[in-house]
């Protein structure tokens, strides 16, 4: 399905979009650590969601679900300025706009899942699925009250940490008072999501589906993904 751009200043990019949308769908791809180069459709970061938000798309509860990109400004995320985090919000407000206020649940690689994380108290938000994310130590988690947070990390990941991934997710149970934060790794993943590719494309849409409608569809993730201490190893 082809691409329905928006107005320039808009940040947000349809790539499914119902008539009278329940639920929304938003993803956040990656970026840098700082860069004020404007960012493109056509970066890396940004394409490699493709394959992503298409199987999202396939394995959607209900046909009711709205599902779009965001668009960076900029490549970075440049410090206290938290550039994606901020057009992630935006682009939560641009959704409200066009849908009405429809409980949106946010998927986030790398950068786009530590931008995923700070816009959660977002009052749209339900919840977070962050893959590879950018989780820094010290990474506010108040702003998740509520709301469920899960991750996904690969094993082999030598750009972001799954140790700091862990830490964050028991910060956001124990400190933030998420409703339900788990995680979970995959054996042999990368940080690119290439490695294993069919693995993180499957478990990241089966979550989705799982967040969007939890009594129609399973979760996919073992329970003791959500127990303190454990991260269970995906094979």
């Amino acid at each position: 399905m082809a691409a329905e751009p928006t107005e320039q200043h808009v940040s947000l990019v349809l790539r499914r979009r119902p008539p009278r949308p329940k639920a929304a769908v938003l993803v956040l791809h990656g970026g840098q650590e700082k860069s004020e180069r404007p960012a493109r459709p056509w970066q890396l970061a940004a394409l490699r969601m493709g394959p992503v938000v298409r199987a999202v798309i396939a394995a959607l509860p209900h046909q009711d679900i709205l599902v779009a990109q965001a668009r960076y400004r900029v490549r970075g995320w440049n410090g206290d300025r938290a550039d994606p985090a901020r057009d992630t919000l935006r682009a939560l407000d641009v959704l409200a706009e066009l849908t009405g206020p429809v409980p949106t649940l946010l998927l986030g690689h790398s950068m786009g899942g530590r931008a995923a994380l700070r816009a959660a108290g977002h009052p749209q938000v339900l919840g977070v699925v962050a893959l590879a994310p950018w989780w820094p130590p010290g990474e506010p988690v108040e702003q998740t009250a509520g709301r469920r947070i899960v991750a996904l990390h690969g094993e082999r990941d030598h750009v972001t940490s799954p140790t700091e991934t862990a830490d964050c997710v028991r910060r956001a149970r124990d400190e933030g008072a998420a409703a339900r934060a788990g995680m979970a790794v995959i054996a042999g993943g990368d940080h690119g999501m290439l490695r294993r590719y069919g693995v993180w494309h499957g478990t990241a849409s089966a979550l989705v589906a799982h967040l969007l409608d939890p009594a129609a569809v399973p979760d996919p993730l073992p329970e003791e993904s959500y127990e303190p201490g454990t991260s269970p190893v995906l094979l």
